[in-house]
């Protein structure tokens, strides 16, 4: 599997998501994660498969929540810049750099 770099701002995304979940049902914010942990585990395997999006990214959807894992393959490497709100201002990670 290729080595997968998470852009700083995504760990605050994950956790509010997480909380935000957690808050609603018991247990939807362990479910979040896990679908973004396979989601994550899927782009390492098959990098290619989902659709170009914006400057050399693609974008994953993920199944059960609407949010996007907002990515670049490099040569050795994922380099995840946005866990994005499908509903919430898009576009706003795009001045994101590693």
């Amino acid at each position: 599997m290729l080595q997968i770099e998470l852009h700083p701002e995504v760990y605050d995304e994950l956790e509010n998501a997480r909380v935000w979940y957690e808050e609603q049902a018991k247990g939807l914010g362990t479910e979040f994660l896990g679908e973004v942990e396979h989601a994550v585990n899927l782009i390492s395997q098959y990098p290619n498969t989902w659709s170009p999006y914006y400057e050399g990214t693609r974008r994953f959807l993920l199944h059960r929540f609407p949010f996007a894992i907002v990515y670049r393959y490099e040569r050795d490497r994922i380099r995840v810049f946005a866990l994005m709100h499908l509903r919430q201002r898009p576009g706003y990670w795009r001045h994101r750099e590693f």
